[in-house]
């Protein structure tokens, strides 16, 4: 997994990983959620991609939009 570079310290993503429809994050407490255009859309995985590159709204984008939105909980 490539490492969440968000400036915000407190941020609950820390690590993420993509693939051509599905992002895979991991957040601070050690779980990992599996998104997938299936489950969340295509456009929110784009845009959690998008996002995820950059290193900064990734966490406040999952609350708002995608919370429960994930495939399955990988750990």
């Amino acid at each position: 997994m490539t490492r969440y570079k968000s400036a915000n310290l407190d941020t609950g993503v820390i690590a993420f990983e993509t693939d051509d429809d599905e992002i895979k994050v991991k957040f601070r407490d050690g779980s990992v959620y599996l998104y997938t255009a299936k489950s969340a859309g295509a456009v929110a995985i784009a845009e959690m991609k998008a996002l995820a590159k950059k290193g900064v709204g990734l966490t406040t984008y999952i609350n708002q939009h995608v919370r429960d939105r994930y495939q399955s909980k990988l750990n």
